[in-house]
């Protein structure tokens, strides 16, 4: 990924507000790779990468910002959550998992990518696969003439099938009997290769294959998988997925707040907290984890995690996993102009989304200024009476706004409806005035 920090933070920028200081961290992290991969190799060894611990409240942006990593990213790159994990011993997922599902995530990046370099091979593939089922092809003591007049009509059925003119008909496909995936990526490798052979041998007790009648168009589909499992080379796309999970590969670790252990979160009946905090040690400072596709080196993976820190602080985490995280920025709080400006400054914003999905009913929606401004200010001030879930209200709000304007919507086809700064106050004014009512419906 080639992106200068400033066009890191321009991209960042155009789906998430403000939060300035937590896009020039992540947005110079990321660099910083691109810049150690220019270096010799004995250097490159010595650069570690500098984790990022991001800290604010749920709903400004923490998640948002990964999510749009995850689009913007030509690198190897997952989101997990720390409350999902346990410590070895106790029931539920290991940290090392992680790091397979990084890699899983890392060979379909990587096959994609082959696919799109050979989408010529493969589109060929496909094409004289179904031109010859549905033009058998001549016998070899055929004429001359008649083989002209055999390749006149392979040029033109060749055309036909590409042009979609025949996706209608239906030809007899040798379609492979769905094997049932028994791989767990959660369980240690060991147990994943057995778990393989013992499906490897349900797969051979049925292996002929279905002749299956099926139309052009989907078989389309099915020979596509058929040809990039052919002329893919798997075992080189699994080498490079393994480099490029190593050396490229982003760890988004959400709610680690949620896995420390303090005086007021202390719970005997989840033990198993700090012990999650002592496994991931290992995998941040760098381990070497085997997975079914080879071993990984967990040095120069970057872990960026989040957390809303309400009911502890960063200071409780264990010492030795708090020290692997040297950068810390604080997300700011979400102001009633930072929610205007979620609503009309974003890409895709939820007022487009709206509009777009009330659209498909023929009619058309249009959101006032002053509308806006009512949503953000009492979004604002319902995050400040009650429980404060920053942008996530907007959601909550816009429904509540919208709720008889979209139940109604095929009442309005080929029409116009505003949304007004009255409309807005008839239907929030009395719930965010009760803070019992806000707080169940709101």
């Amino acid at each position: 990924m080639d992106m200068t920090p400033k066009e890191i933070v321009e991209y960042l920028d155009k789906y998430v507000i403000g939060q300035k200081d937590a896009k020039k961290t992540i947005a110079l992290a990321l660099r910083t790779r691109h810049r150690r991969m220019q270096l010799p190799q004995e250097l490159q060894d010595e650069i570690t990468p500098k984790n990022i611990l991001m800290i604010g409240s749920t709903g400004v942006g923490k998640t948002e910002i990964s999510r749009r990593l995850a689009k913007m990213m030509k690198v190897p790159f997952i989101k997990v959550e720390a409350s999902k994990y346990t410590e070895v011993g106790f029931v539920g997922r290991d940290v090392e998992s992680m790091i397979r599902d990084l890699v899983v995530n890392s060979i379909s990046l990587v096959r994609a990518e082959k696919e799109e370099q050979n989408k010529e091979k493969i589109h060929n593939y496909v094409i004289n696969k179904i031109v010859e089922k549905l033009l058998p092809p001549l016998p070899e003591s055929a004429s001359e003439s008649k083989k002209a007049d055999y390749q006149k009509l392979l040029a033109s059925m060749e055309e036909k099938v590409e042009n979609g003119e025949m996706d209608d008909k239906v030809i007899e496909l040798e379609v492979p009997k769905i094997q049932v995936e028994m791989v767990d990526n959660n369980l240690p490798p060991e147990m994943a290769q057995v778990q393989e052979s013992f499906s490897k041998i349900f797969a051979n007790i049925n292996k002929e294959d279905n002749k299956k009648e099926v139309s052009i168009k989907d078989a389309k589909e099915l020979l596509r998988a058929e040809a990039a499992s052919k002329l893919l080379d798997m075992n080189a796309i699994q080498t490079e997925a393994l480099k490029r999970a190593e050396n490229g590969g982003i760890i988004f670790l959400d709610e680690i707040d949620k896995i420390v252990v303090n005086e007021k979160t202390t719970s005997r009946n989840d033990p198993s907290k700090e012990g999650v905090q002592r496994d991931l040690l290992p995998i941040v400072e760098g381990s070497s984890v085997t997975t079914k596709y080879g071993v990984i080196n967990t040095d120069h993976i970057l872990f960026i995690a989040a957390g809303a820190f309400h009911f502890a602080k960063p200071s409780d985490l264990i010492p030795e996993l708090q020290g692997r995280f040297p950068l810390r920025v604080e997300l700011e709080p979400l102001t009633e102009d930072t929610l205007y400006q979620i609503l009309t400054k974003t890409d895709n914003s939820l007022l487009k989304q709206y509009e777009a999905l009330l659209s498909t009913e023929g009619m058309e929606l249009i959101f006032e200024d002053e509308a806006i401004q009512a949503i953000a200010k009492l979004s604002h001030k319902t995050n400040e009476t009650t429980e404060d879930i920053g942008a996530r209200r907007l959601h909550t709000v816009l429904e509540k706004v919208l709720e008889d304007v979209s139940f109604e919507a095929d009442s309005y086809k080929d029409k116009t409806f505003s949304v007004t700064a009255k409309l807005v106050h008839e239907k929030l004014d009395m719930v965010v005035e009760d803070d019992d009512l806000s707080r169940y419906i709101l």
